[in-house]
């Protein structure tokens, strides 16, 4: 079992002295190339062994149509992770990289590509972003399905930061191409 840490506690560095707030992050990821369940697993076990990240809840798999993606995409297979960290969104989001890029993710520039892994940070606690390469909360979670369902999975009563409760975006995007997949499982450890 993950132990949490208290979202009030302000953790202290022990080397610097500096304070780090303790951030609940959300983090999507999603794969339609290879071992997709052993990828998504991969993730979840990476990102549970990154120092200062602690994940809590770990949401049911669902299979989804690809949007966005060129023609004779594979279904990806999705879920969302809870954690509580210490890090910045900045440091999470390196770490979020280094991860689909041991999983064998292939950049190749074209929008929406099949993808071994992809690490989507949806929020980071309050932090709001608006840079080239990060941007915060995710621009486009509201209207994904494939987001919304797993996390409202997890967390049933979440607000996704300037957009409103997590149920009701979900309601509003629908679950089109998106199903459940019971029969299939990721463990946190």
């Amino acid at each position: 079992m993950t132990e949490t840490p208290n979202p009030h506690i302000v953790d202290t560095d022990t080397l610097t002295g500096e304070m780090h707030p303790i951030r609940r992050c959300v983090i999507a990821i999603g794969s339609n190339l290879g071992e997709r369940l052993n990828n998504l697993q991969g993730a979840v076990d990476s990102l549970a062994d990154t120092p200062e990240v602690w994940v809590t809840s770990v949401s049911p798999v669902y299979e989804t149509t690809p949007l966005d993606a060129p023609e004779g995409s594979a279904e990806f297979l999705n879920a969302v992770l809870l954690a509580d960290t210490t890090l910045s969104a900045r440091t999470l989001l390196e770490r979020a990289l280094a991860v689909e890029d041991a999983f064998g993710r292939e950049r190749t520039g074209e929008y929406g590509a099949p993808r071994t892994l992809d690490v989507d940070l949806i929020v980071v606690g309050d932090r709001r972003a608006h840079d080239d390469d990060l941007v915060l909360p995710h621009p486009r979670a509201h209207e994904r399905a494939f987001v919304l369902a797993p996390w409202n999975d997890v967390e049933p009563d979440a607000e996704l930061i300037d957009h409103g409760p997590v149920a009701e975006l979900l309601a509003k995007a629908g679950a089109d191409g998106v199903s459940r997949r019971d029969d299939l499982e990721l463990s946190l450890q």
